[in-house]
């Protein structure tokens, strides 16, 4: 079988797509975009003879606020990264083609994330209710899915190796969730023999790495491996390939990779013309509309516009070269040699205040490392605006290199792109960056409409220009991928309404984060302990928004917001408790995939009308969290999101059915998940601090 990368697109090759990266999914919120993005993902690796696509990503689940791989998950709500999740398994694997979701488990910093000489790498320690609520949760709803493959992941989980983790592996995934697939390991996280095979490893990548091979084999002569394990990887593996109809319906494994792209070799077009809309409308939905003041946006036939900000255009160079090049891993725009001291040294700690924490030489498509994409027909937005201005008639003035640049007095608007940068390897040194502040304050200074443009690879503060009076607009762009331009004018020009949510919380102060930073051996005293840095996930289920609803932490912009150039509003909220349901306290299915089976059971439905109650089309997402009686939980957790679009002055009812497990907490003495007893409350509206809806059941 061939493996490839990646969870937005197969990186590494030519003639496939761009498509908008986890991030950006995310931010849309639409859970039939998700399947579609998916479906074309997977005809193009599919296409091009790759068996197993290695993702999609929905770990780490944002715990560090300064994690270099969040962008590559979809948020840092489990519920909303397992919606997603679920869609985007079904889908690809759908298409024939396994997914192999990752990284299992609890795999929240790049610091660390390697042994390097007598360090090991960082403990995850996690206890058991945050487990299960937090970061087992969308892996759960991934293999409810029917994902064929799981990747276990680099650090150490409770100290023991994730891929050598009987409890994890065995345990909660083979067992709990029922899961009949096959684990792989992350790209050398292999650091046992015997213990790795019986913990429930089955298949080590890039090879054995001097445990498994043959050594496998003198493990079953010897005693101390029993060839019933041996065969249990094979069922596994080729179980899955049979599920997916690979034997009967897939091309040469690998027929469009070519070993090296910058030699003769067979052109194989993976491109399916007919989800370009999908390309477009991912790209598009992904932005969050976060500030439009004074009527700036949209643009209304502007006179002159003027553009700054190194984020607006391509960068110079999108050529693949022999070796491992800043194309192969989405770092044209990038500091590449900052990417590789840390990527390719495995240093022991990948985390640095004096890293660059933007892209300064071009625009972003995805973030850095195996979760690239290959950027090949890709639009920036100054292509996308220079073709609209020559349409319109519209004088257009640029200067993408001075950090305090000329500003002509007569600009109707002036548009600042910017970005926020993040690669596997590394985690992010700041949640901001002192120039790009600096320079959309300098243009705002002179400018009395400033559009600001963030392409960001996950939470960016924006104190340092955000309350200035000329700043009037401020979109958070995410990575689009290769409809990027074409989404930007289509936004900024009106030619759809902005639709996007954040997907985690922007705060105010750095600071408000419960966990901002990764854990690092340095601060980490007493004898021994330099060698085994650990990272104790004290804070348990309250990460992102349910942090700030604990610590009553006003944000700058909260989980779920999101502005349009409508208005929504929400009415009628029904709540009920559905007839016949089983509402024993404690679930008694069968485990299929995914858990016991009735946790899926739907025991309460909740309606509620979402209204258009302005003069353009848009559409919506309506959210529904609930906040469930039990000791230890959240004020409020999201359990529902449907996004409605609604002509102006139009009503639709969205509605909710929450399962057993919404409804439930772990019990770790019962070891199940148990439906409590008492009133929960269920609120509905467009985001987690706007919720006008509020309604209560008794269970």
């Amino acid at each position: 079988m061939c493996l490839a990368d990646a969870g937005q697109g197969l990186r590494g090759t030519d003639f496939v797509s761009s498509w908008p990266s986890g991030i950006h999914v995310g931010a849309s919120w639409n859970k039939a975009l998700a399947r579609q993005r998916a479906a074309g993902i997977a005809g193009e690796f599919k296409t091009k003879g790759v068996n197993v696509l290695l993702g999609p990503a929905i770990g780490p689940a944002g715990r560090v606020a300064l994690g270099g791989r969040n962008w590559e998950g979809f948020s840092t709500d489990p519920y909303l990264s397992g919606a997603l999740v679920y869609e985007t398994v079904a889908a690809i694997q759908a298409a024939g083609v396994i997914t192999s979701t990752k990284h299992y488990i609890a795999n929240e910093q790049e610091t660390h994330r390697n042994p390097f000489g007598e360090i090991q790498s960082v403990s995850s320690n996690v206890d058991d209710r945050t487990m299960h609520e937090f970061y087992l949760w969308p892996f759960q709803d991934a293999v409810h899915a029917g994902t064929g493959n799981i990747m276990c992941s680099y650090q150490r989980l409770n100290n023991s190796y994730g891929c050598a983790n009987s409890k994890s592996l065995n345990g909660l995934l083979k067992t709990e969730l029922g899961f009949q697939g096959w684990v792989v390991s992350d790209w050398g996280a292999l650091h046992a023999g015997i213990d790795a095979a019986l913990a429930g490893l089955d298949v080590a990548m890039p090879n054995g790495a001097g445990f498994w091979g043959s050594y496998l084999v003198d493990a079953v002569n010897n005693g101390s491996l029993p060839e019933s394990r041996i065969d249990d990887m094979v069922i596994r593996t080729l179980a899955t390939w049979y599920q997916v109809g690979q034997d009967e319906d897939f091309p040469q494994p690998g027929v469009g990779m070519a070993a090296d792209l910058t030699k003769p070799h067979p052109i194989v077009d993976a491109r399916n013309s007919s989800f370009r809309p999908t390309l477009l409308d991912g790209a598009i939905e992904g932005h969050v509309l976060v500030k439009n003041e004074r009527n700036t946006l949209p643009l209304k036939a502007p006179k002159l516009l003027s553009l700054f900000g190194y984020s607006a255009k391509n960068p110079d160079r999108n050529h693949p070269t022999a070796g491992l090049s800043p194309w192969l891993w989405g770092l044209e725009s990038s500091n590449f040699s900052e990417f590789t001291t840390a990527f390719y040294g495995y240093s022991p700690n990948n985390w640095s205040p004096s890293r660059t924490a933007v892209a300064l030489n071009g625009t972003l498509y995805s973030g850095g490392g195996s979760g690239a994409t290959s950027q090949s027909t890709v639009l920036a937005p100054f292509d996308a605006l220079l073709h609209r201005a020559a349409d319109d008639g519209t004088a257009l003035l640029w200067d993408f290199v001075s950090p305090t640049p000329a500003v002509h007095p007569m600009s109707d608007a002036c548009l600042v792109f910017g970005n926020a940068f993040a690669a596997e390897g590394a985690d992010r040194p700041a949640l901001d960056d002192d120039y790009t502040d600096a320079l959309v304050r300098h243009v705002a200074d002179r400018c009395a409409r400033t559009v600001v443009v963030l392409h960001n690879a996950g939470a960016r503060l924006v104190e340092g220009f955000v309350d200035h009076p000329n700043v009037t607009a401020l979109l958070f762009a995410h990575l689009p991928g290769e409809m990027s331009g074409r989404a930007t004018v289509d936004l900024l020009y009106g030619g759809v309404s902005p639709s996007g949510k954040l997907p985690y919380t922007v705060a105010r102060d750095k600071g408000d984060y419960a966990v901002l930073e990764p854990d690092r051996v340095e601060e980490q005293g007493g004898e021994g302990f330099g060698r085994f840095p650990q990272s104790d996930f004290d804070e348990g289920v309250f990460l992102d928004y349910r942090h700030f609803d604990r610590a009553g932490i006003e944000p700058r912009y909260e989980f779920g917001f999101g502005l349009s150039y409508t208005e929504f509003g929400y009415a009628n909220l029904v709540v009920s408790k559905v007839d016949g349901g089983r509402f024993g306290e404690f679930p008694a299915g069968e485990v299929v995939q995914g858990g016991q089976e009735d946790l899926w059971d739907v025991l309460v439905e909740v309606a509620a009308d979402v209204t258009n109650a302005g003069g353009v089309d848009g559409a919506e997402v309506a959210q529904l969290y609930v906040g469930i009686p039990a000791e230890g939980s959240p004020l409020r957790q999201l359990r529902g999101f449907e996004k409605p679009f609604l002509n102006a002055s139009a009503t639709e009812t969205v509605r909710f059915g929450l399962t057993r497990r919404d409804l439930s907490v772990w019990d770790v003495v019962a070891q199940k998940w148990r439906l409590v007893r008492g009133e929960y409350t269920v609120e509905v509206g467009g985001s987690s601090r706007n919720l006008p809806l509020v309604g209560k059941v008794t269970i």
